[in-house]
């Protein structure tokens, strides 16, 4: 990578600003109507600076993105929405979700498959690829149904 720029710290780097952006994330405010709320999670570490901006609640979308110094080095867009809101609602879906990736990061992981269970649904998330370059996706499963799913695609910036 160029610009003295450390592709093997960026691995690190980004679960630690990841876990410390998921652990703040607001779970959505249902006095609120979901087209209209929008949110930005940043965190900043010596030379490395991350965002996550999205928009929505029960359907929502938005980018995550990394930079060291000024220049982006890293991306990740994605898609999230409720398949069946008879069995999952923003709610109980942000709590399994929050819980899970908190669970994931616990074991020092961001990527490829990982399954856990709670008392909304199991998480399922599956991730061919590599930080370089992935896509991927993340359902909860309530009763063998699948209620909610998440598409996302990311990897590096390059010059």
């Amino acid at each position: 990578m160029s610009g003295g720029r450390c592709e093997t710290c960026l691995p690190g780097g980004l679960r630690r600003t990841r876990q410390e952006c998921d652990l703040r994330r607001k779970q959505p405010d249902s006095g609120v109507e979901p087209a209209r709320l929008d949110s930005d999670l940043t965190f900043e570490s010596e030379e490395w600076r991350y965002r996550d901006s999205y928009f929505g609640s029960t359907d929502f979308l938005g980018q995550e993105t990394v930079w060291f110094g000024t220049e982006p080095v890293w991306a990740e867009n994605y898609y999230g929405y409720i398949i069946r809101p008879d069995l999952i609602d923003a709610n109980r879906a942000g709590v399994t979700i929050k819980a899970a990736l908190s669970a994931m990061y616990q074991e020092g992981r961001f990527l490829g498959g990982f399954d856990w269970s709670g008392p909304h649904g199991h998480y399922q998330d599956r991730s061919p690829g590599a930080l370089t370059h992935f896509r991927g996706r993340e359902v909860i499963l309530v009763s063998g149904i699948e209620a909610y799913a998440l598409d996302y695609c990311g990897g590096l910036i390059k010059s």
